[in-house]
């Protein structure tokens, strides 16, 4: 959202909290290289493949601008994983979080090829790995 979309949003997060907007999610958009993963996750009845609703929107819009405005202020230790070719979540957003952060202890780590659900990938055992490893190195 820009612009006068983002004057509206909090109106029309007021006024219609629970109005479903169809074409807030790019139907068809893999976020996972492995079919039988995919099947998985989308037969889960907890997870969410319908309409996004105008205020969950105007949330995930409202927090995403908060974050971005305070990078500088993030001094915990974090690491970023994210893949290439994620084509729900920007990598430069997490490249950006990355550079822009004041850690001093922080680590970024872009997956080549990779989509959005990165432990839903075929080499989710590496990623899980990947994780364990940077934890245990910090406890």
């Amino acid at each position: 959202m820009m612009g006068i979309d983002m004057a509206l949003a909090p109106i029309l997060a007021f006024l219609l909290p629970t109005y479903q907007c169809n074409s807030a999610y790019k139907k068809g958009l893999p976020v996972c290289r492995d079919p039988e993963a995919l099947h998985a996750k989308y037969s889960d009845p907890l997870v969410c493949t319908g309409s996004l609703r105008i205020r969950t929107g105007y949330e995930i819009l409202r927090i995403t601008t908060y974050l971005q405005q305070n990078f500088r202020k993030l001094r915990v230790p974090f690491q970023v994983l994210h893949g290439t070719a994620d084509s729900v979540t920007d990598p430069d957003a997490s490249r950006k979080l990355y550079e822009h952060a004041s850690s001093t202890d922080k680590t970024i780590k872009l997956y080549e090829g990779f989509s959005h659900d990165l432990l839903f990938e075929p080499e989710r055992e590496d990623i899980t790995k990947d994780i364990i490893q940077w934890l245990n190195s910090r406890i």
